[in-house]
């Protein structure tokens, strides 16, 4: 039974989404000014023979003024370069001991996440051997368990398929660690946006509430809900298997459509791009009304068609609450849930899909880490959740 019954809040708080309109701009450096570079004995001999010398010590000094510069430039890009993956690897280390960043470097963070994020496209190549995720949902030891049972990044590939704040305790941990790890992987995970990567959502189910409470304020809050606007909507695994957070929308036919939309914008109420993050399969045909109130539920007929008309192999999608962690639909659409016992509450197993490079699936199954501090829960589900 699926419990994740989020709907979208049509009626949040204007005032914070009018604070959450803008977003991040790419810093850019002024251009530096060019140095004149002359002789400092130049050559009092008028003849032609002396000029043509002349010249040619000119035009020598200039070619090696010229490749000093550019030879400079290359030094200080490098410096900044390797300057940048220890400050990242500082953050790692630090974010993986589940304690937060500073508001300063959240900012940071961010910032150059953009300057990744904003090249990648709307339809994400993957390539194979991948380790495709479901939803995380704030639970960071269950993350930290999630790459043990995986295998760490970068030796393993991953694609998370969105959901990674709200519900857990641990939403600002979890969002910064893969966020961070993004930064300095960038072709090694795909982190993908789920319908809970909004600004309309998370003010409702605690990330907004978790940020104020371990900040004091609402701006790395913002920092991040601008952020989510730049993440990939779907991704497409050595072109054969399709990632997406929710499903199918009766608006997208192809995969190419998807390609043309614009999602540096609020997960809309409608749409398109709304359906990819919200809609779920169903046992009935065609499509029909989501229970959730926004998205809708397409039948295996519809897959089916999707599948066929975009030569692909499968549709891997999260969004749902699974007990065992995964779930097959219409035999070619596979549900991933990687948050074990869903909200310290629900008994569920969790799970990853690994793709090697012949496109063989094997699903690793996993239960809850132990939350320091905290005792060790039941696996066994509430009667009132079945």
């Amino acid at each position: 039974m699926d419990v994740d019954s989020d709907i979208p809040m049509h009626d949040a708080i204007e005032s914070q989404q009018q604070q959450s309109s803008s977003s991040y701009n790419k810093e850019s450096n002024p251009p530096e000014n060019n140095k004149h570079v002359s002789s400092s004995s130049p050559i009092t001999n008028s003849s032609p023979s002396s000029d043509i010398i002349s010249n040619s010590i000119k035009d020598t000094v200039n070619t090696s003024t010229t490749h000093d510069n550019t030879q400079s430039n290359n030094n200080n890009t490098t410096s900044s370069s390797s300057s940048n993956i220890n400050q990242l690897e500082e953050w790692i280390e630090h974010l993986s001991k589940c304690q937060i960043l500073s508001e300063d470097d959240v900012s940071r963070l961010c910032k150059m996440a953009v300057d990744v994020l904003q090249y990648e496209q709307n339809v994400q190549p993957v390539n194979v051997p991948v380790t495709i995720c479901g939803d995380v949902h704030g639970q960071f030891h269950d993350l930290m368990e999630l790459f043990q049972i995986g295998g760490p990044c970068p030796d393993t590939n991953y694609l998370f398929m969105g959901d990674y704040v709200d519900r857990g305790y641990y939403s600002v941990e979890t969002v910064s660690f893969l966020v961070c790890m993004k930064v300095r992987y960038p072709n090694r995970i795909t982190i993908l946006r789920g319908n809970h990567e909004s600004r309309q959502i998370t003010q409702v189910y605690g990330f907004y509430d978790e940020c104020l409470r371990k900040y004091g304020s609402a701006n790395v809050w913002k920092m991040f809900t601008d952020l989510f606007d730049y993440f990939p909507i779907t991704a497409l695994v050595d072109n054969k298997i399709f990632c997406l957070h929710g499903g199918l929308s009766p608006m997208i036919e192809t995969i190419d459509q998807v390609r043309e939309l614009n999602r540096v914008q609020e997960v809309p109420h409608e749409g398109p791009m709304c359906d990819l993050l919200w809609s779920d399969p169903d046992d009935r045909g065609g499509w029909g009304i989501s229970p959730r109130g926004a998205g809708f539920t397409f039948g295996q007929d519809i897959s089916e068609q999707f599948n066929h008309t975009n030569d692909l192999n499968l549709i891997a999608r999260a969004h749902q609450l699974v007990i065992e962690g995964y779930a097959w639909s219409h035999q070619s659409v596979v549900t991933i849930f990687s948050a074990p016992n869903y909200c310290y509450r629900c008994g569920n197993q969790a799970a990853i899909m690994e793709v090697d490079e012949n496109l063989n699936r094997q699903f690793l199954q996993y239960d809850p880490a132990v939350r320091p501090g905290e005792p060790t829960v039941s696996r066994k589900t509430p009667d009132y959740f079945l």
